[in-house]
């Protein structure tokens, strides 16, 4: 990378400009663009979401500030109108587009999982982003509430949010879920919200595995009863047939696994259609679903998915689309460097240093410092 360009410029680069141009005609709109760019709106909107900038004017008045090292980003110059006219108007599904190129390549660089099988692992979730109802009138989630729902699912293999919906608040997590296309042999653990007797069928049927937590209310008939390994908190290995007046729709045999954790003293019991793995991997694998919570942590942190720079729909789901793409851009560069930094330390740098012309690589995993040769005077003291 050229050290006479700026970080930004650099992290950019990840992304290949006629890609870029080539989805930017498949998602186009109206009259051709003059004054500004889809590129320019695709930069302008990054580095608002690197350098936590909170405003259109804020972004136009930090952009303003560097007009003397845009050269390298490719970016003509942005004005405040035409940034909100292009945030309006223009498809974000360009950007979801872009995520998928993205996510290919991160995925071909990506640690596994961690655990000893090789099959792929999902966790499922999703989170509300409050919208003000007032301001977002589209986004009518309650009687005097507005909301949209992010619907992840994160593949374990570095934590990366392989799909990804964008719903109004009152779309139910299970109605993502089901429209997931989760490939043939993966595994997939959700919480409670997810459960569903008959899409348990479906898994079932398309060779998916699943873990869940066990419904309170749930009703069932223990089929058979196995041995378990107390000393690591299993309290019950059982086969059951759901036989509840809605549970009933499950008709396949499910693995119910009891676990107390030696941490908290608390009680679990999870399902799962997996009768190979060990019971105390299932218990792992459920214990590994936080890693979902974590996510959407980390991007309502370090991310600008919260506030937004328009009032549409197009512009909010513009900024998210974003926000995810910058996600992507992050991991592949702690995967290429092979950073022992965090996202967040990441990020923290990029901020830092966004505009200044330095090594990315160097910035990300700076070298060892050269060990110094003894002078003199060292030297004839050793001998």
């Amino acid at each position: 990378m050229a050290h006479s360009s700026t970080v930004l410029s650099q992290m950019l680069k990840i992304v290949p400009r006629h890609e870029f141009n080539t989805l930017a005609e498949q998602h186009h709109s109206g009259r051709k663009l003059r004054k500004m760019t889809r590129w320019s709106q695709f930069v302008a909107m990054a580095s608002a979401q690197l350098s936590g900038r909170v405003s259109l004017r804020d972004l136009v008045h930090n952009l303003d500030a560097q007009i003397s090292k845009l050269f390298h980003l490719g970016l003509r110059r942005v004005t405040r109108s035409s940034l909100a006219r292009v945030n309006e108007k223009q498809p974000h599904e360009l950007y979801e587009a872009l995520f998928r190129k993205l996510l290919a390549r991160c995925q071909k660089l990506a640690p596994g999982h961690g655990f000893r099988f090789k099959n792929k692992l999902y966790s499922l979730d999703a989170t509300t982003i409050d919208l003000c109802l007032k301001v977002f009138p589209w986004a009518h989630s309650q009687q005097s509430k507005g909301a949209i729902k992010l619907h992840v699912g994160l593949d374990h293999a570095g934590m990366l949010p392989e799909f990804v919906a964008i719903t109004d608040g009152k779309t139910h997590d299970i109605t993502a879920g089901r429209a997931l296309q989760l490939q043939k042999g993966s595994m997939v653990v959700f919480d409670k919200a997810y459960i569903d007797y008959q899409w348990f069928n479906s898994l079932n049927e398309r060779d998916i595995s699943f873990v869940t937590r066990q419904k309170r209310n749930a009703r069932y008939e223990v089929v058979e009863r196995r041995s378990v390994a107390k000393k690591q908190g299993l309290t019950s290995d059982q086969t059951i047939h759901m036989n509840g007046s809605k549970s009933a729709r499950c008709t396949i045999a499910l693995r119910r696994i009891g676990y107390r954790d030696p941490e908290t003293g608390k009680h679990f019991v999870f399902l799962t259609n997996n009768f190979k793995l060990a019971a105390s991997t299932i218990a792992q694998i459920y214990k590994a679903r936080w890693q979902v919570e974590l996510f959407f942590k980390w991007i309502k942190q370090n991310l600008k998915i919260k506030a937004f720079m328009g009032t549409t729909k197009n512009a909010v789901m513009t900024q998210i689309w974003v926000a995810m793409c910058v996600y992507l851009l992050l991991a592949y560069l702690k995967f290429l460097s092979k950073s022992a930094l965090s996202l967040q330390q990441i990020i923290r740098l990029l901020q830092l240093n966004l505009f200044e012309r330095r090594s990315l690589q160097d910035l990300l995993a700076p070298s060892p410092p050269a060990e110094k040769l003894p002078g003199p005077q060292q030297s004839l003291m050793l001998a």
